[in-house]
């Protein structure tokens, strides 16, 4: 029994490397704009879901969680440009979602240099399977 538990574990932290390969992942600080950048780079065939799908069709959005800060200011939601919406045969019905790259931007007033921390949580896909959801921790040094 601890034999197949351990196998099964072991198969779906394998899954969740092989998913970190597959998006690479870079997190800035613009202060001519006070945004935090968050790059996503893609694998070829590979593609990552915007933070806006239709309830009931899936696949598991991506979302940001920001730590508070006492020398952050959070200004609305994060934002992201437009997503290509199309057909997606793993989950059968139209989903939004992003191929090659991506950036999303969160607005801030920073009262001080600081550092702001947070996670991503994202999951991809390609034409024929997905790779489970996958958790991204950051941290962002600001110079104001």
């Amino acid at each position: 029994m601890y034999r197949s538990l351990f196998c099964i574990l072991f198969f779906f932290v394998s899954l969740s490397a092989v998913a970190q390969e597959k998006v690479n992942w870079t997190f800035d600080f613009n202060p001519t704009g006070n945004l935090v950048e968050v790059k996503a780079v893609i694998a070829d065939g590979w593609h990552l879901y915007s933070q806006y799908i239709d309830d009931g069709i899936g696949p598991i959005p991506t979302a940001f969680e920001f730590q508070e800060n006492p020398n952050v200011k959070f200004i609305g939601k994060t934002l992201e440009p437009e997503s290509i919406r199309e057909y997606d045969p793993n989950f059968e019905g139209d989903l939004n979602f992003f191929k090659d790259e991506v950036v999303f931007t969160q607005k801030v007033k920073i009262t001080e240099p600081t550092e702001i921390k947070g996670m991503v949580t994202y999951m991809i896909c390609n034409d024929v399977m997905c790779m489970p959801p996958v958790d991204e921790n950051f941290r962002i040094t600001t110079n104001r």
